[in-house]
């Protein structure tokens, strides 16, 4: 094993982040990260091929349909939804519930929220996304959807450059 001198230093207390020892968080599927002002859901080549597999469509016919480049990248389409904006994936069900039409091939963008560094950055900003995601829990309440900090770390490290 090769020697690193980080394993053993001590680490300075005021060093670990705001969430401290980790978060709350288990997705409700309420639809509520998916809609809001327009922006942009980045994916890439292999996830627009597991999105079009999913509808049981051709590649070509998915960016076609539902997606759009931006900025030198692909992202997800958007529908006008009154003032805002929803996922082009966004669905109603007949309950009244909002579901995510690829939730099982969604982009990594999707699959790593709330751990987005505009969330992460405070608890405040936490608080704030956590007003509409039900998903979310107040940063200290230890329950079974605690997502330690390592995990959480190794999410945070997925996400999508310059999310």
């Amino acid at each position: 094993m090769a020697y690193n001198p980080t394993v053993f230093t001590t680490k300075d207390p005021t060093d670990e982040p705001w969430f401290g020892e980790g978060l709350s968080f288990s997705c409700t599927q309420c639809g509520n990260c998916c809609t809001g002002p327009s922006g942009f859901v980045w994916f890439d080549e292999a996830e627009g091929r597991a999105m079009s597999a999913e509808l049981g469509i051709d590649v070509a016919e998915f960016y076609h349909r539902y997606a759009r480049r931006a900025l030198g990248r692909w992202t997800l389409g958007d529908v006008r939804n009154g003032r805002d904006f929803d996922c082009v994936f966004l669905r109603q069900t007949e309950d009244g519930r909002r579901m995510c039409s690829v939730y099982t091939s969604r982009p990594t963008q999707c699959r790593t929220w709330p751990f987005w560094p505009i969330n992460m950055k405070s608890r405040r900003s936490w608080e704030e996304s956590a007003r509409t995601c039900p998903g979310m829990r107040k940063p200290d309440e230890r329950g079974q959807n605690f997502v330690p900090i390592e995990q959480i770390r190794v999410i945070m490290s997925e996400n999508p450059k310059h999310l």
